[in-house]
C-alpha cells in the first residue's frame, strides 16, 4: 500500500486529469473529430505530468512553459484548408484549452479546472443551436460549378443564376478544359438561399457538375 503523500497527491492529480480528459474527449469522439477520447485523454494526462515534474525539477516553470510550444504542433496539425475553407479549428483550441486544464491540475488547483472544464463544454455542447442558427442565417460555402460555354450560357449567365437567389459570391478560379469550364466559387447567403440555388443548378440544362 502507497504510504508516501507526495505519490499520493501527485498520482491523484494524474487521476484527476485522465477524468476531465475523458469527459472532454468522450465529446470529441462522439463527433468523430480527429483529437477524440485517448487523445485528448493522454494531452490532459501528459501536461498534467510535465507540470508536477516542472515543479519538482526546478519549480521555475521553465518546463511546463514548454508544453505550450508542444501543444502549438498538436494543434497545427489538427487544421486544414478544405477548398476555401479552413476546418479543425475548433479541434486545435479544444486541445490547447485541454492542455491548460491539465496544467491547472498539475499545480493544483483543482477548482480552477473544473470551471475551465464546466464553460468547455458549455461552449461545445450548449453553443451548437446558436451556430447552427448564425449559419441558417450567413453561410459561406465553396462551390465548383462546371458548364459547357455556348452563345446562350457563359459565366456572366451563371453568376446572374447565383445572384437570383440573394446570394454574394466572389470566384477565386476559371479552369478551361476544351469546351468545358469550371468556376471555383465562394458563396455567402441564408442557407434557404444556398439550397435554392443547388436545386436550381441541379435542374439547369447547362450545368455539367457541381460540387459543395
Amino acid at each position: 500500500m502507497i504510504s508516501n503523500p507526495l505519490i499520493i497527491e501527485e498520482g491523484t492529480k494524474v487521476f484527476v486529469a485522465m477524468l476531465v480528459g475523458a469527459v472532454i474527449g468522450a465529446e470529441r469522439e462522439y463527433k468523430s473529430k480527429a483529437a477524440g477520447f485517448r487523445t485528448v485523454i493522454l494531452i490532459t494526462v501528459g501536461s498534467t505530468l510535465f507540470t508536477i515534474l516542472s515543479n519538482l525539477i526546478s519549480n521555475d516553470g521553465r518546463i511546463a512553459s514548454n508544453i505550450v510550444t508542444g501543444i502549438g504542433f498538436l494543434g497545427a496539425g489538427a487544421i486544414f484548408r478544405e477548398g476555401m475553407n479552413v476546418k479543425g479549428l475548433t479541434t486545435a483550441t479544444t486541445i490547447w484549452i485541454s492542455a491548460a486544464i491539465g496544467m491547472s491540475i498539475g499545480i493544483g488547483q483543482y477548482q480552477l479546472a473544473f470551471a475551465a472544464l464546466i464553460i468547455v463544454m458549455l461552449v461545445l455542447l450548449s453553443f451548437t443551436w446558436i451556430q447552427k442558427l448564425i449559419e441558417r442565417t450567413n453561410k459561406i460555402e465553396t462551390y465548383t460549378i462546371s458548364f459547357v460555354q455556348s452563345n446562350e450560357f457563359d459565366f456572366d449567365d451563371l453568376i446572374k443564376l447565383i445572384q437570383e437567389y440573394h446570394l454574394t459570391n466572389s470566384i477565386s478560379k476559371k479552369i478551361k478544359t476544351q469546351n468545358k469550364y469550371t468556376g471555383i466559387f465562394s458563396i455567402q447567403g441564408t442557407l434557404d438561399n444556398h439550397e435554392q440555388l443547388i436545386q436550381a443548378l441541379y435542374e439547369s440544362e447547362y450545368i455539367i457538375e457541381f460540387e459543395v
